[in-house]
């Protein structure tokens, strides 16, 4: 029997979509993880099951293959397994198809349980992930880290303080607001004229309320395809909070 697989449909909003009227990668990852926290609920090992035990379910990595991002208005089907799991690690799969069926985006995951008071990763207990029938594995799926920005890079940057609206309930900034966070550090006359195609982004260390971060990114001109963008946050005491690549082509039907 195959890892227990979840779906619910969503009618994208006006103020889910940018100004190319194209759902945002922090929307569409809000979107996602609803329908996870849906299907958690569903099987009766919600977040407040969780939180019982002491323990959040944090994400630790996200690569994304992007076939195209869907507009306002769409109605699209989000679909999400746990794929399969090990002691301490579950591989989280999402896929995001249009109205005709096409598949717009496919995700895979890396999560782990974090003690709520600790703050340090634990051993998935057995309860938690017993109903999502997924595959108990040595080793899950490995994720390719994302490139790193080095000292001979021309950055772009952009400095943020953490508010009280970026907070979650794990008590860290939200993972959604990365992707802000780092797109923004982008110039808006690349934005507006490049779709996305892949997105790679890991989760190093955790950002807490007041602190100020600092999203710095470059274009790599070096190569012609795919066009790539490597970023990163870096906190007040200089450490890596969030690496990620993103992969874009040109938009060749503007007027």
């Amino acid at each position: 029997m195959g890892a227990s697989t979840f779906s619910e449909q969503h009618q994208i909003t006006f103020y889910e979509a940018d100004v190319t009227n194209t759902v945002t990668p922090a929307m569409l990852v809000n979107m996602i993880i609803l329908a996870s926290e849906h299907q958690t609920t569903a099987l009766g090992v919600g977040s407040d099951v969780v939180a019982k035990q002491g323990l959040g379910w944090v994400v630790t990595q996200y690569k994304m293959d992007i076939t195209r991002l869907p507009k306002a208005d769409e109605t699209i089907t989000l679909t999400t397994r746990a794929t399969c799991y090990n002691r301490y690690f579950a591989f989280r799969e999402f896929w995001v198809h249009d109205s005709d069926g096409k598949e717009c985006v496919h995700v895979e995951s890396i999560w782990v349980t974090m003690d709520h008071e600790t703050r340090k990763i634990v051993t998935i207990p057995a309860n938690i992930i017993e109903p999502f029938e997924s595959e108990k594995v040595k080793m899950i799926p490995r994720l390719a880290r994302p490139k790193k920005l080095t000292d001979r890079d021309q950055l772009l940057s952009k400095k943020y303080r953490v508010r009280y609206f970026d907070i979650d309930g794990n008590g860290h900034v939200n993972n959604a607001r990365y992707f802000d966070w780092l797109l923004d550090a982008l110039p808006m006359s690349f934005l507006t004229r490049h779709d996305l195609t892949g997105i790679n982004i890991r989760f190093e260390n955790e950002v807490q309320y007041h602190h100020m971060v600092t999203s710095e990114a470059t274009l790599l001109t070096d190569i012609n395809e795919p066009i790539v963008t490597k970023h990163h946050i870096v906190t007040e005491d200089g450490g890596i909070a969030t690496e990620a690549e993103f992969h874009w082509r040109p938009i060749t039907n503007q007027q």
